[in-house]
Parts: C-alpha cells; sequence; structure tokens
C-alpha cells in the first residue's frame, strides 16, 4: 500500500503557466490552444498561482488570483478575482481543492483585499467557501426585423466613428473609466488587462469576422462605444448575418441609444446577440418589443466576503443604517462574530459590538448584498438572513441597494 504525497505552493515565474494550463485543461476537459496560453501570459500573476503537487503526477490542483480593484456601492476596493480553480480527475475526493481554497482566502486576508470575486463554474462549489451570488448576466439574442428603437428618429447625438479597437484604444480606455466609477462589479483595467480584453486571434473567431469599435462622440469628447463584429450568412429567402456585441459603454444616455441604433442597423443582419447586459440593462426600456430580445439570466458574481469589518466599512450605503449584525463564518474565524454598522452614501464604519443583533446570517449572504443588486428582504424570504428585532430588515433593506444594479464585462 502506497501513501500519496502531496505539497501545496506557490509558483514563482511566468515560466510556471503550464502547470496552471494543463491542470485546468485537464479539469474542464478542454485543451487549451497556443492562443489561448498566449492571452493568458498577458494577465498571469505566478505568485498569486497557488498550486498541489503529487510525488508522482506533478501538479494535479491550482487556484489563482488576478489583482484587480472593483467598484462597488459609492467606492472601489480592491479584490482577489479568483480564477483557474481545478483538480485533475484522477486526484478529486482527496480535499485538494478545500486546501487550496482555505489557503487562498488566508493569503487574501494577509494582502488586505476585504472580498475575493469569481465566475462559478458551478454555483454549489463555491458556495461551501462562504461564496454568495452577488450579480446576475443577462444576454439578449435579438430578431432586429421584430424590434424598433422607442422614441424619436433621427434625434442628433453626435458622431459615430468606426475604427480597429486598437486604433483608439486610448479613447476606450477613458469612457470606460469614467463610467466604472459608478457601476458596481466593473474591475480594473491596467495596460495588460487592456491587451487582454481586445486580444482577438484568429482561431477563437467562431466565423465571425475581427472586432470592430464604433464611437459615439458627444459635444465635449468621446461618450461611448462598443466592440462588435459580424458573421455573414446566406440562406435561399436572403441575408441572416449576425451581430456579436462584445462590450457596450456609455456615459450618456444619448451615446447608449445612438449605438444600439447603429447595431440594429447593420445591413445583411437578422441577429443582435449581447452576453454581458446587466439586470438593469435600459435597451428593454428603449425597444418596442422586449420579449423579442430573447432575454435570459444566469449568475455572473460571486462575491466572498474575506474580512467582514473592512468590506463592510469600504463600501456607501443608499440610505442611512444602523444595524448590529451576528456573522457566522466557518472558514475565517476572525470574521465570525458580532459587528454594528453604521453609515449612508457618505461613509461607513463597521466594528465589533456587544450589542444585540438585529439580523444573524452567514458570511456568504454578505457577499451576496455587498455589490447592491440582491434584497435583503429576498434572502430574508429565503431564510438566509435571519431577523432578531422586528422591522430590522424592512429598516435596512434600502441601504444595501444602489442605484444601479452590479454587472460585470469580463469573464476572468
Amino acid at each position: 500500500m502506497t501513501t500519496d504525497v502531496y505539497r501545496l505552493h506557490t509558483l514563482k515565474t511566468i515560466d510556471d503557466l503550464p502547470h496552471m494550463t494543463d491542470v485546468v485543461g485537464a479539469a474542464f476537459g478542454e485543451e487549451l490552444t497556443a492562443e489561448q496560453i498566449e492571452k493568458e501570459r498577458l494577465v498571469f500573476e505566478p505568485t498569486r498561482a497557488h498550486v498541489v503537487d503529487h510525488d508522482e503526477d506533478g501538479t494535479v490542483a491550482h487556484a489563482g488570483a488576478y489583482t484587480r480593484d472593483v467598484t462597488v456601492p459609492g467606492a472601489t476596493v480592491p479584490a482577489a478575482h479568483v480564477t483557474g480553480v481545478g483538480v485533475r480527475p484522477t486526484h478529486r475526493r482527496r480535499g485538494l481543492l478545500t486546501r487550496l481554497m482555505v489557503h487562498q482566502l488566508r493569503e487574501v486576508r494577509e494582502r488586505g483585499e476585504p472580498i475575493a470575486l469569481l465566475w462559478a463554474s458551478e454555483g454549489r462549489i463555491y458556495q461551501r467557501f462562504g461564496y454568495g451570488l452577488a450579480a446576475l448576466c443577462h444576454s439578449f439574442t435579438a430578431d432586429r426585423r421584430e424590434i424598433r428603437l422607442a422614441g424619436p428618429d433621427g434625434a442628433p447625438v453626435g458622431r459615430l466613428r468606426d475604427a480597429t479597437p486598437e486604433q483608439v484604444r486610448k479613447e476606450l480606455q477613458q469612457v470606460y473609466e469614467r463610467v466604472r466609477a459608478e457601476r458596481p462589479g466593473w474591475s480594473s483595467r491596467d495596460d495588460s488587462w487592456w491587451s487582454w480584453r481586445l486580444h482577438d486571434a484568429p482561431g477563437r473567431r467562431h466565423g465571425y469576422t475581427e472586432r470592430r469599435a464604433v464611437l459615439c462622440d458627444g459635444p465635449d469628447g468621446v461618450d461611448g462605444y462598443a466592440l462588435w463584429r459580424r458573421k455573414g450568412e446566406w440562406t435561399d429567402t436572403g441575408p441572416k448575418g449576425e451581430v456579436e456585441v462584445v462590450e457596450l459603454v456609455a456615459a450618456t444616455p444619448a451615446a447608449y441609444r445612438a449605438l444600439w441604433d447603429f447595431l440594429f442597423a447593420v445591413d445583411l443582419t437578422r441577429t443582435v446577440s449581447y452576453r454581458f447586459a446587466a439586470a438593469d440593462e435600459p435597451l428593454r426600456y428603449l425597444v418596442n418589443e422586449p420579449r423579442a430580445l430573447g432575454e435570459k439570466a444566469s449568475d455572473s458574481l460571486w462575491v466572498r466576503v474575506v474580512d467582514v469589518p473592512a468590506a463592510l466599512s469600504a463600501r456607501r450605503y443608499a440610505a442611512p443604517v444602523d444595524l448590529a449584525l451576528e456573522v457566522s463564518d466557518n472558514l475565517i474565524a476572525e470574521n465570525t462574530g458580532r459587528w454594528r454598522l453604521t453609515g449612508d452614501a457618505d461613509g461607513a464604519v463597521c466594528a465589533p459590538t456587544t450589542d444585540a443583533a438585529d439580523l444573524a446570517c452567514d458570511v456568504a449572504d454578505l457577499g451576496a448584498l455587498y455589490l447592491g443588486g440582491t434584497g435583503l428582504g429576498t434572502l430574508a424570504a429565503a431564510g438566509r438572513v435571519r431577523e432578531l428585532r422586528a422591522g430590522a430588515v424592512t429598516a435596512a433593506a434600502a441601504a444595501f441597494g444602489w442605484r444601479r444594479q452590479p454587472s460585470a464585462l469580463d469573464i476572468f
């Protein structure tokens, strides 16, 4: 009888990237192409890539993270963007994932990042580690022949310009940063992340053209842009092309309307698709037939509160709040306890308290609430948040919301 020997450690250099890509490919049942690996090299952080090595089989598990900020209600906070989590099929059910995730959470806390966030391959996996569903992602697959944008036609909105994304990269960055400040769930993008975002390998286009950028110039400069591409198709009855909207960012309602006007009017196309719409996407209120958008919803960002007082103090609140919370966390003992949160739209403080608790919840429920997209009343109705003082849910519900629903434009 032999005993498996496993060693957890952190990678060192960019040359260690294959340790990650090999494990992730095996865990997800796919072979990463050279183009995918080239793209990953742009943002890979080896010193945040935790792996488990087997004495005979080499690297068998991985959990990594990217160092980025994320917009939260009224503020921006550093957040571990967790990625590439997987275990080789031959080494499952041995506690390796738990070992990695607990180690990672401790590392995130030590770095001073109050939250971690991820896109989940399966939600049931990450709820075990204290992640809560914080944002939804809506997708549209619209038959543009059945849709007309409501409102007056031909209203002056400025000039639309066509370019390759790299030609107007600086302008894209400026608009994105202008809008990101108000959009919970949007992540920071340094030059490496812009290179990652604009990476457009031919082998990954799936029959579509290269990406294009269309910019909307307003009175004082660029007010919005869309990254898009198209696929040509013909049938016996004529053209049946598709427009794929990769990303749309608009700082004004006029720019938003102008960009969608353009995308719904591309010649020889019949379908317009967009994968990263927000739960409160304005488009559904611009069209004359919302059903024709072919809308579907799924989960996007899952948030893990790693440091309760730091996280709750960092964000802002849509209404005044003064609340004693009883929090449980079975992985980070420092989070378990009673905390008093006081705050409003201008600032917040969260500190230990001995006062009687108004509400009780698990740390995953704080994650679900954190970006302002999940209602406190909804969690209470699900039995996730327990009301210990009559009226506490009603009094605090408005505070945890925000004027825009959270969304995310990058799957990382």
